[in-house]
């Protein structure tokens, strides 16, 4: 047993965590759920001993009968990684971009087991194949930057569960993986507690992962435990107002009335076809190229919202970057407004202004140096920096929920959720007409992500924006969409208004993928989300 008990974290005179308590056992999961910032991963790192400078934590945290928070850092690097492992939020960052994903793995086999190069390796061969990166596709030479961002949240869950610790804290494990590819993790992550008798902290904010997964959830808001209990129980019970908000955000449906117009095309995109060269096999082996967008055409027209689903590794954000005018095309074509996109040439900026984008990472995709005051108004070098621009940045904060006082820090000092936000409102900052959404909700919690659909919804109604929504969440893209494109291994299998795909999927591919989406177990819920179920299609 772990055990969590009167677990405070303060800074200066400002209380971060007050008096968590929480059992963690063998063999069982607890999820703990909340708001981003709420305190959920100020809560793992304190149980690490990862706290920033400057934080004191105070309480107790037992393992095998001792304290963690009295031991030095060389007893914590001890148990760091054998005894605990963790599972950070946002892989690019918990990652080495200049280490290869094998040598990663292999690292924490090579300190904690003392096993040479060569073992090390072969054993980290093995634990990247549990996680779904098989050779040879996925061999051990490969750095981070060269996976997508699924792919390196599977590299750092395959470091984490290297050496089976007794307890894994798993800060949104599966936020960046697509619906197949979580479902495969959250097996593995349940089989692990099964066999080998390890507990597991699951952090995250989406409810259906946590009903499918948890024995015990625990509730978290301000840096304290509101409710907690057996999953069932708190499912059925909410007896926490803050509880039954985070239900209600959960099947929230934004409210979109659009005026009828004629379809005017806005992109148009004709056999798009995208190539990499592989490794060669051996030294006179051919050299083979992975088609990763394989004849794509499709169009989104003025004010339209298009939806584009697949699994991790499909091409998606490949496409992305074409659109973009980021990554250069073997084949076929790319038009925006009547005009050609092609990378490598010079996009003229009005053209370039027209068309944003939100990405996965919004860690990566921000210069740490920069304050949030500079980082926003970034796009204003398309369209000329108006005299109120800082109004401006204001004002796209207080629309993504940031408080004003953000202007003058750096990212580092948000959360994960909070950073997505910041990243929306540099994309909404000079009203383009096409928002390129790649996974842009992905990292945010169920009431943040209902606020921020109603704000796309809102925006699109009032400034005729189109949108690209680029997501795993089959839920959201219901939500948020009016058709929807499945795509598979660089092709689009299906595609049509986004109900009648999702209620009658007719391509296997899709019918997996919703077969693997999480559901809320209809009898969990609480009488007034089940009379809602019961009149609304089941979310997927």
């Amino acid at each position: 047993m772990i055990q969590v008990r009167d677990l405070s974290v303060e800074i200066g005179a400002h209380d971060i965590l007050r008096g968590i308590d929480l059992a963690l056992p063998p063999g069982r999961i607890t999820g703990l759920v909340g708001e981003s910032g709420s305190g959920k991963s100020m809560a793992a790192l304190a149980i690490m001993g990862l706290l920033p400078q400057g934080m004191r934590a105070s309480g107790r945290v037992d393992l095998d009968g001792r304290n963690l928070l009295d031991l030095p850092e060389r007893a914590l690097c001890r148990i760091r990684g054998r005894r605990i492992g963790m599972i950070f939020q946002e892989p690019m960052t918990a990652l080495n971009p200049l280490m290869t994903i094998g040598d990663q793995v292999a690292e924490v086999l090579r300190i904690h087991q003392g096993l040479d190069r060569r073992a090390a390796l072969d054993h980290a061969r093995d634990r990247l194949d549990r996680v779904g990166l098989t050779a040879p596709r996925f061999p051990l030479t490969l750095y981070p930057h060269q996976l997508s961002g699924g792919q390196r949240q599977r590299v750092a869950i395959a470091l984490a569960i290297a050496l089976r610790p007794d307890l894994l804290i798993a800060d949104e494990p599966t936020t960046a993986l697509d619906v197949t590819t979580q479902a495969r993790i959250l097996d593995l992550l349940r089989g692990l507690v099964r066999d080998e008798g390890m507990a597991l902290l699951l952090i995250t904010h989406d409810l259906a992962v946590v009903a499918g997964i948890a024995d015990q959830v625990a509730v978290m808001q301000r840096g304290a435990i509101v409710e907690q209990g057996p999953a069932e129980q708190v499912f059925r019970q909410q007896r926490h107002a803050y509880t039954r908000a985070l239900f209600a955000a959960s099947t929230h449906q934004p409210r979109l009335v659009l005026p009828s117009t004629e379809p005017q095309p806005l992109l148009q995109i004709t056999g798009a076809v995208r190539e990499y060269p592989l490794p060669r096999r051996g030294l006179t082996g051919r050299r083979e190229s992975l088609r990763a967008v394989d004849g794509v055409s499709f169009r989104i027209d003025a004010g339209e919202s298009v939806g584009l689903v697949g699994e991790s590794g499909c091409g998606k954000s490949t496409l992305t970057r074409a659109i973009l005018g980021l990554d250069p095309l073997q084949g076929g074509g790319i038009r925006f407004e009547g005009q050609d996109i092609r990378a490598g040439r010079s996009m003229p900026r009005a053209l370039r202004a027209r068309m944003q984008a939100v990405f996965q990472d919004p860690f990566g995709s921000f210069d740490p140096r920069w304050r949030v005051e500079r980082l926003l108004a970034e796009p204003f070098h398309l369209t000329g920096r108006p005299r109120d621009w800082r109004e401006q940045v204001a004002e796209a904060l207080f629309e993504v929920g940031i408080p004003g006082d953000a202007l003058r820090r750096h990212i580092h000092e948000f959360s994960g959720g909070q950073r997505q936000r910041i990243a929306i409102a540099r994309a909404l900052i000079i009203k383009p007409r096409l928002i390129v959404l790649d996974e842009a909700v992905s990292a945010l919690d169920v009431r943040v992500r209902a606020q921020v659909l109603d704000l796309l919804a809102q925006l699109r109604r009032s400034h005729g924006l189109a949108y690209l929504f680029i997501s795993h969440d089959l839920s959201v893209v219901r939500q948020i969409t009016d058709r929807v494109m499945i795509m598979q291994k660089g092709r689009i299998v299906e595609s049509g208004p986004t109900h009648a795909v999702l209620d009658r999927p007719q391509h296997p591919y899709t019918q997996s993928l919703l077969a693997a989406a999480p559901r809320i177990p209809a009898e969990w819920q609480a009488p007034a989300q089940a009379d809602k179920a019961a009149t609304t299609p089941a979310p997927s």
